[in-house]
């Protein structure tokens, strides 16, 4: 029988195409296509400024050395004050990635401050049509949260590029948006030589399971985001947070405009990761240590919510899915994801 040999290259080329495109759940959530060796992934610079060519080298060869192609955005290692330049500029590197056919993923250098500013300049009808995974952490989070309120596909919570991506947050995120994988997250335990172990302790405010989709990242830019149109609906959410260099009384005040913004009465379960350096400064007599200010806001809540998950300013973090479903045990401090993160 004669083979159509165009028709046949046509048609696997179609195919190849089909299994790499993105997937609209039920519930409405778009997965971009997951990650492949080869693939050229986005630079881009939303907040703070790297005008250091070492710590960019550095950038690209981790990329490099994930088997991925650096790209980076026209405005890349830009400076404007603590800014890695101005609002027009990073903001059009973000819409250009997106636009781009070539980039299948886009990764923030590094968080810093800004990306609250450059939200009313991005173009989210070219960013809606053109979805691909948005990875880094701490005021990346801004963007994660406008992502999930206009834009609708997953974007992953995980190491920004220049991140120093040792081996566990390494598996972590290739489990994710390479494999598609849906794994089980519990902060690892058993690492210290003493008989009772202090770090990766888990404290449960609330017992019990709860199941809704995640959405969160730093809890100070989650705050600073309340009232405004860049904000997800929470309604049933898992809320994750975490934060760095604040102090209690900061978390209480932040999580108490969370609660009378409304949040937190909305939520199915809360995870608080790691704080890093968030005691009491100076003398702490008389004052409320970071756990009790979470449980003074968390128990009453009603719902099962557990301190200590492995994410935040740390260096080995798990890479979090924003608008997946997912289970958490806050009894045995585990958050597992009920479908993966990719098409």
């Amino acid at each position: 029988m004669a083979v159509d040999r165009r028709g046949w290259i046509a048609g696997m080329g179609a195919l190849l195409a089909a299994a790499r495109a993105p997937v609209v759940t039920a519930a409405g959530l778009v997965k971009p296509a997951r990650l492949k060796q080869g693939d050229t992934v986005g630079l881009i610079e939303p907040a703070g400024f790297t005008d250091d060519a070492f710590d960019l080298d550095l950038v690209r060869d981790t990329i490099s050395a994930m088997g991925l192609t650096p790209k980076a955005a026209p405005h890349l290692a830009g400076r404007y004050g603590y800014l890695a330049g101005t609002d027009r500029d990073r903001a059009a590197d973000v819409n250009a990635m997106f636009a781009d056919p070539q980039v299948k993923a886009v990764f923030a250098v590094r968080g810093g401050w800004g990306c609250a500013r450059i939200l009313p300049l991005l173009d989210f009808a070219t960013i809606r049509r053109n979805p691909k995974l948005l990875v880094g952490f701490s005021d990346i989070t801004a963007l994660h949260l406008a992502f999930a309120a206009k834009a609708g596909f997953t974007t992953i919570h995980g190491p920004n590029a220049a991140s120093s991506w040792g081996r566990f947050s390494w598996d972590a995120f290739r489990a994710l948006a390479f494999d598609g994988a849906t794994p089980t997250l519990s902060t690892p335990a058993g690492q210290e030589d003493r008989l009772s172990q202090r770090a990766g302790r888990i404290r449960t405010f609330r017992p019990g399971v709860a199941r809704g989709r995640l959405l969160g990242g730093n809890l100070s830019v989650l705050a600073a985001l309340m009232g405004t149109p860049w904000l997800p609906d929470f309604s049933g959410a898992i809320l994750f947070i975490e934060d760095i260099s604040e102090q209690p009384y900061r978390i209480d005040r932040m999580l108490t405009q969370l609660a009378l913004g409304g949040v937190l009465g909305k939520l199915a379960g809360v995870v608080f990761g790691q704080c890093t350096d968030c005691g009491p400064a100076g003398a702490s007599y008389g004052g409320f240590t970071l756990s009790q200010v979470l449980q003074q806001h968390l128990e009453p809540l009603g719902i099962p919510a557990f301190q200590g998950g492995q994410f935040g300013h740390v260096a080995n973090q798990y890479s979090l899915p924003l608008g997946v479903a997912a289970e958490i045990d806050a009894g045995a401090g585990t958050i597992r994801l009920l479908e993966p993160a990719v098409a």
